[in-house]
């Protein structure tokens, strides 16, 4: 996945958005003010950082050794970095990527929710 196809993914979801809060380089997606990833598209290697589960995040880390590690900079239980542009099939990354935006957006106030159902 290039930087572009993962900004363009990202920003694909209902009511996202892109913020640069921390520094210009560094993007920041986030649905009704929540964040779900968080990268620096001009990096190398392209990675970004996850929502997950925190079994699920632990035993990814394990299938994909050096490729899913605990999240830079963030709350290692709940956040995973992941290498986007190597050896990681693209279908995987789509998969985490929008797992990141569906735990955030469970987390949601209902009303916040219902909100994101309306067209």
């Amino acid at each position: 996945m290039t930087p572009k196809e993962l900004r363009a993914f990202c920003l694909s979801f209902n009511a996202s958005v892109e913020d640069f809060p921390f520094s210009p380089e560094t993007s920041v997606f986030r649905v009704l003010g929540k964040m779900f990833a968080l990268t620096h598209l001009g990096a190398q290697p392209l990675t970004v950082n996850l929502k997950c589960d925190p079994e699920d995040a632990v035993r990814l880390r394990g299938e994909y050794e050096g490729l899913i590690v605990p999240g830079w900079h963030m709350n290692k239980r709940h956040w995973n970095t992941v290498t986007v542009d190597g050896g990681l099939p693209a279908r995987l990354v789509r998969e985490l990527i929008e797992d990141s935006y569906d735990l955030v957006v469970a987390g949601l106030p209902r009303a916040e929710r219902l909100r994101l159902d309306r067209p």
